[in-house]
This record gives structure tokens, sequence and C-alpha cells, in this order.
């Protein structure tokens, strides 16, 4: 697997209006218009050239907070982690893009992340 960088980090929020306004008007970031339609309330922002996205999840789910590492090819990532005895979950597409999802060591949430080509 050859890693490309963070693609996002997802945080739980107790309001998502509230917490968009505090990162678009206190931090100075920019609210994306491309989120999909989750199931929940939330908001992507960009952060750079990274993106925050803020999830408004009453019991947080199995993709609650995590950080997403974006990969040129998913598969071959998904393989490359099996290979090496870690369970993920297979590819599932989300608005064009294709994501798994892991646990480290300690039962943190990672994401490997392709986007649309």
């Amino acid at each position: 697997m050859k890693p490309l960088g963070v693609h996002h980090v997802s945080i739980n929020v107790d309001d998502a209006d509230v917490a968009v306004s505090f990162y678009t008007e206190v931090l100075g970031l920019s609210l994306r218009d491309d989120r999909p339609d989750l199931g929940f309330n939330g908001a992507w922002l960009d952060l750079g050239d990274q993106q925050l996205h803020l999830l408004e999840l009453t019991v947080p789910n199995d993709r609650g907070q995590h950080f997403a590492i974006q990969v040129e090819d998913i598969d071959r990532a998904i393989a490359d982690v099996r290979s090496k005895g870690t369970e993920v979950g297979d590819a599932s597409p989300i608005a064009g893009n294709r994501q798994a999802f892991l646990h480290d060591p300690s039962g943190n949430l990672v994401e490997l992340h392709q986007p649309a080509k």
C-alpha cells in the first residue's frame, strides 16, 4: 500500500450548524457543497489540501470519528493490509469515491480512501 496523505479527519459534533459556524467564522475554513446524503446531519469543510468532516451523530456509528488515508488503488491497499494479518472491510462506494474501514491495534477507526477519478 502506498499512502498518498491524509484525505480527511472526521469528528463528531453535537450540532452541525453550530460547528459549521465555528469552523467557518472563527477558524476560517470553507464549507464544501459536495457532501452526500449519509442519513444524518453533517458538513464537509476544506482545510488546506485536506478536509474536515463534521458528523452530527447522537450515537456514534461504525463510521464515526476517524481519519482517512488517501490511496491510489483501494483494492491493492485492502489486499496489502489483509496480507499483513489485519482485518479490513470491503471497499464501498460513496459519491463516486471508494472507501474501506479498519481498526488500529488500539481500536481507532481508520479509513482507506480512493477519490473519484
